[in-house]
């Protein structure tokens, strides 16, 4: 080993002790060791931030400050330096020259995310809030997750979200003057879009975008629900609720049994979020149709919701699709948040059996069932379900293609999935 590399681990051993001592409220010790390693390394960046950090805590801010200048002189491109010496002008009251050295900091690393939260509080005290809460959310963002957790930090988190949200509320209320007589003159448009957008703007909602599991088709539009305009068929699964419903009870009352566990994923596989309901029929199916596979013995047991079926604009793959079910979920049970396999369907409910407290999220969008009102949504969006009543509830689920899809892009979807069920079936080759 070098004797240069001998002198650093040396100098950092005294620097250690001396933090430890200093620590344990030993200043005497702290001192002493501190002198040490300014006599093994007097021009030594790392021992004179130490000087400055030991002269900051006992009130010493000149020869803090002056140590801290010190070593930026030697060590110019090491933020932390230049974030010691603004805490140090900080302490002496010299705001420039405090923002002068955080502005050093912060250029030499953008995410350093104790220099932005002094930055967002030397804002609030110059009265610049609202550039504060810029800088506030973005020492949100920064910080790590394990640093969220040290309870040095839990003030200046607590500043920060409170400064962020009270500048929220004021820009939401100076947009709302600023767009009421726009919004006012186009008050026949229809505005869920740029509500969005405004509430995107504000943290108020998220906009989520589509994950399939299994094939993402490209340029098809993010829609949590879609237009029910869009899909004059459905006025015929609405106007038959009732009959649908009496068949559906018909249905459990003649074969219960056929009531089967939603989520069925075999042994060994990866559970995730699926493990409290898999193979449980707390989230039950009765299929009418199952991967493209007709049941044609309960198909013969609801002959309106049969003919309402072959009506509508399914999603054909063989071997693969249309499903369409009874969907039960049991009294207090809740569907975790999920994702479909592809955007190139989209999934129809058609509420049938709905008890109090029962709710239904896509993306940033809430909705309760209620039978004679079905909707259209995209379920690679995420979603969830849940049944909060004592009852169960029942909806019928079919899948449809996305209407954005040309009859050629079907055909050549439905192929291609064909083509890759075959060609993982095909468990010979290699």
């Amino acid at each position: 080993m070098s004797a240069v590399a001998t002198d650093d681990a040396g100098i950092g051993s005294l620097i250690d002790a001396a933090d430890k001592a200093a620590a344990a409220g030993q200043h005497a010790e702290a001192a002493r060791l501190l002198a040490a390693a300014e006599a093994a390394g007097p021009r030594n960046p790392r021992v004179l931030n130490a000087l400055g950090m030991y002269a900051l805590k006992t009130g010493e801010f000149l020869a803090a400050r002056r140590r801290f200048e010190d070593a930026v002189q030697l060590d110019a491109g090491a933020p932390l330096l230049w974030f010691h010496l603004a805490l140090a002008r900080r302490a002496q009251g010299d705001v420039e020259a405090e923002a002068a050295a955080l502005e050093r900091a912060l250029e030499l690393d953008p995410y350093f995310y104790l220099a932005l939260l002094q930055k967002a509080t030397l804002l609030e005290r110059r009265g610049k809030h609202r550039q504060a809460a810029q800088v506030y959310r973005a020492f949100l963002q920064c910080v790590p997750p394990a640093a969220q957790q040290a309870p040095g930090l839990q003030q200046g988190l607590e500043r920060a979200r409170a400064a962020v949200a009270a500048n929220g509320a004021a820009l939401e209320r100076f947009l709302q003057s600023r767009l009421a007589a726009t919004q006012a003159a186009h008050r026949d448009a229809p505005q869920e879009r740029f509500n969005h957008c405004l509430d995107a703007l504000l943290d108020k909602r998220r906009i989520y975008t589509q994950q399939p599991t299994f094939m993402h088709f490209p340029k098809l539009p993010a829609l949590e629900f879609y237009e029910r305009a869009e899909f004059p068929w459905l006025g015929a699964f609405e106007a038959a609720t009732e009959q649908i419903r009496a068949e559906l009870l018909q249905c459990l009352a003649c074969d219960a049994d056929g009531v089967v566990p939603y989520v069925d994923y075999p042994s060994g596989a990866p559970l995730n979020q699926w493990r409290e309901l898999n193979r449980s029929r707390r989230w039950g199916a009765y299929y009418l149709i199952k991967g493209g596979v007709r049941q044609e013995q309960r198909l013969g047991q609801c002959p309106r919701t049969a003919a309402l079926l072959a009506a509508a604009p399914l999603a054909e793959v063989p071997g693969e699709a249309p499903t369409a079910f009874f969907s039960i979920l049991e009294p207090r049970t809740r569907i975790p948040p999920h994702t479909g396999v592809t955007n190139t369907r989209l999934v129809v409910h058609v509420p049938l059996v709905i008890p109090p407290g029962c709710g239904f999220r896509v993306g940033s969008e809430t909705r309760e069932w209620r039978p004679g009102q079905a909707w259209v949504f995209d379920d690679t969006i995420e979603h969830e379900a849940w049944n909060g009543s004592n009852e169960p509830r029942a909806i019928l689920i079919l899948d449809v293609w996305n209407p954005f899809l040309t009859a050629a892009e079907r055909a050549w979807v439905s192929a291609a999935t064909a083509a890759l069920s075959e060609y993982y079936r095909d468990t010979q080759a290699n």
